[in-house]
């Protein structure tokens, strides 16, 4: 059902400063005003939230906040649920006759899901997960894409206080497995193929390699698609698990559970070791989601405020802005999903696919990756020939600095459907916090190239190399003060070893994020990439290690460091310098060779886009690759201030890469220091 025609619904931010108002006789000038005190009384701040977003608790909580970081504790005593805070929306959604879920295939397959049927059907697949022992505490891996039975399993598994891990289909196994084998889980829920990019591919024989590889699997669940090519013996069909409709589906509650109990396992990838399983408790994502909505500007789909509104996200299942997504349901809002690729297929390109989607579907709010919509621009893409956009009023970003000129683009392809002043909400965060530190809000003024606000709540702030904030310069992205949805602790690391030293090794008790933040006077910030090595295509981050892991398994590679250079128009250039084995030579088969080793074990997104052969990799006297020293040779800085000689165990490889550079710069004259 689509909103009526009206003006646009009153901002969720200034209905929510206003019951502040109301209720606490706070009143603030300005946005920023209201930000600052959301980041010095965190209690009062959190507790209003608490209320505003109508969380329950079956026991009263303490202290809102106790300790400081890492380690704070929120809302002692209280018990919560992520099902249940969605679920709050399903009789008055359902009433209203909002469905809870839209979604769609590439192959043109459409389903709706109403708000009582998604109920149902995470009642039954909880019930049967049940069954086949998965209770409290035990992980259960999903190999799913971007569909509704994604949805249904992370809700069944948050009402039994099992704790859900996901992993995208485009994956390779041993990816996969370098995820999965650290949580050891109780049950695998996988599909048995995918169509995308205009081709149905089976993934049979990889959830087989997937079981064999995870021996402290019990139960496995196949969403069954027609593009497998082999049964899966021994497997529950995901269909009938999610099937029953009886007295015990109907009685079914979610479970009460304390306020940090853990309710997924993210992974972010580092640039040595494993990628970390990054642990999220339900009651601080379920807050930080509360807030995160109304920077979004997200209500409930059934309210006369925002009738008939409709979230979508561009999202494949390995990035966490699937779990966004997903997010909008706490807020009772529909979601949209679609599944498939946003381009069309290698063969014939087509960038109107996901806009088309939103036209059928009346979408409200439409997100992607910034690296989407500098595409739509380049390919010259006219939205007033992919159908009736008139129902967008939003338009989000994330996962790299969307271009100032990206933005005017959107701006003035909707100006042209006669719908001046769209909306841009970009926001920063990430997979860490699984939720922004940097957001948007409806009632600031439009900052094209920037992220408007800091997010409520989040004491962020860009410090310089002695740890004072600075405004208007760049510095490294810090947050001071404790923020509900930061990891509880990340799976396998007991002494908190590796957690601290990710996030407060450098300014012990102040998170620091890894971006290069600049603040202005005005309260906006700007992203101008990422302080560490990690590589970000597209918004999926992959560790470095993992593609080292791959191309070094072959005999012809003897070493290899990769580099990700951001072009300024929301792309990247993927670099990879490699150093073959004595007597081979870096030729077309054996880059043949690394791009098929790279595909198959991580994605075909993280395929270089050049293989560059290198005399040497620039190493520390301890081992570690130099990725950030030589990346930052490629953006314009002096050897002198991004390398230390000394402490190189070859230095002699410097001069060749200074070289390198140069000529990389001379061909792309507009590159500058980060």
């Amino acid at each position: 059902m689509p909103r009526p025609d009206r003006a646009d619904p009153k901002p969720q931010l200034a209905l929510y400063r206003e019951w502040l108002h109301a209720t606490h006789g706070l009143q603030f000038d300005d946005y920023e005003a209201m930000w600052a005190w959301s980041t010095t009384d965190l209690a009062a701040f959190w507790e209003s939230i608490w209320v505003y977003g109508g969380l329950e608790s079956p026991t009263p909580h303490g202290a809102v906040l106790a300790g400081g970081m890492p380690g704070a504790r929120w809302f002692d005593g209280a018990q919560v649920n992520y099902a249940r805070q969605v679920f709050r929306h399903a009789e008055a959604a359902e009433a209203a006759g909002q469905p809870a879920i839209l979604a769609e295939d590439e192959t043109g397959r459409v389903v709706e899901v109403g708000w009582a049927e998604l109920r149902r059907r995470t009642a039954s697949l909880a019930l049967e997960l049940r069954r086949a022992g998965v209770g409290r505490g035990d992980r259960v891996a999903a190999y799913l894409p971007n569909a509704p039975e994604a949805v249904v399993a992370l809700l069944a598994c948050a009402s039994l206080g099992a704790i859900w891990t996901l992993c995208s289909p485009d994956m390779g196994t041993p990816a996969v497995l370098d995820r999965f084998r650290q949580v050891m889980p109780k049950a695998l829920i996988a599909v048995d193929g995918v169509h995308y990019g205009g081709r149905a591919r089976d993934r049979s024989g990889v959830v087989e390699e997937i079981r064999r590889g995870l021996p402290s699997l019990q139960a496995v669940f196949v969403v069954s698609t027609g593009h497998g090519e082999t049964p899966i013996d021994g497997a529950t069909d995901f269909a009938t698990a999610q099937a029953r409709d009886d007295a015990e589906t109907a009685a079914f509650e979610p479970e009460w559970l304390p306020f940090d109990h853990p309710l997924w396992i993210l992974y972010s990838s580092g640039t040595t070791g494993l990628p970390k399983a990054i642990v999220h408790g339900h009651g601080g994502v379920v807050l930080a989601g509360v807030v995160g909505n109304m920077h979004l500007d997200l209500g409930p789909s059934y309210d006369p405020n925002t009738f008939g509104e409709r979230f979508h996200w561009y999202s494949a299942t390995g990035w966490v802005m699937w779990n966004q997504q997903a997010g909008g349901l706490l807020s009772g809002t529909t979601i949209c999903l679609f599944d498939g690729s946003p381009s069309g297929s290698r063969d014939e390109v087509d960038w109107s696919r996901l806009w088309r989607f939103a036209a059928r579907h009346r979408v409200t709010w439409f997100g992607a990756g910034a690296a989407f919509f500098a595409s739509c621009r380049k390919a010259g893409l006219s939205l007033g020939e992919v159908g009736d956009l008139s129902a967008v009023r939003a338009l989000g970003s994330t996962g790299s600095p969307l271009p100032a000129d990206v933005e005017r683009w959107g701006e003035g392809q909707f100006a042209a459907l006669g719908r001046p002043g769209i909306w841009w909400c970009n926001i920063s965060g990430g997979t860490d916090i699984a939720a922004a530190f940097l957001s948007g809000n409806r009632e600031l003024p439009p900052a094209p190239g920037r992220l408007q606000c800091r997010h409520l709540g989040a004491a962020v702030e860009a410090w310089d190399e002695d740890g004072h904030p600075v405004i208007g310069r760049v510095g490294e992205l810090v947050c001071t003060r404790p923020f509900p949805s930061m990891p509880l602790y990340f799976w396998g690391d007991a002494d908190g070893e590796r957690y601290r030293a990710s996030y407060f090794g450098q300014w012990p008790g102040v998170w620091r994020h890894g971006d290069w933040l600049q603040v202005e006077p005005d309260g906006s910030c700007s992203i101008s990439g990422r302080s560490d090595a990690t590589i970000n295509r597209n918004g999926l981050r992959m560790g470095t290690a993992e593609l080292y892991a791959a191309v070094e398994r072959l005999a012809d590679v003897a070493d290899s460091l990769v580099i990700d250079l951001e072009d300024g128009e929301g792309g990247s250039q993927l670099l990879m310098f490699v150093v073959p084995r004595d007597g081979r030579a870096l030729d077309a088969g054996l880059e043949a060779a690394m791009a098929g080793a790279i595909r198959d074990a991580l994605s075909p997104r993280f395929v270089p886009d050049a293989f560059i052969q290198a005399p040497g990799i620039p190493r520390t006297l301890s081992g570690k690759k130099q990725e950030l020293p030589v990346k930052r040779l490629f953006q314009g800085w002096p050897v002198t201030k991004v390398f230390n000689l000394d402490g190189i165990e070859n230095p002699d490889v410097v001069a060749w890469y200074r070289a390198q550079a140069g000529a990389w710069l001379a061909r792309a004259p507009s590159a500058s220091p980060a």
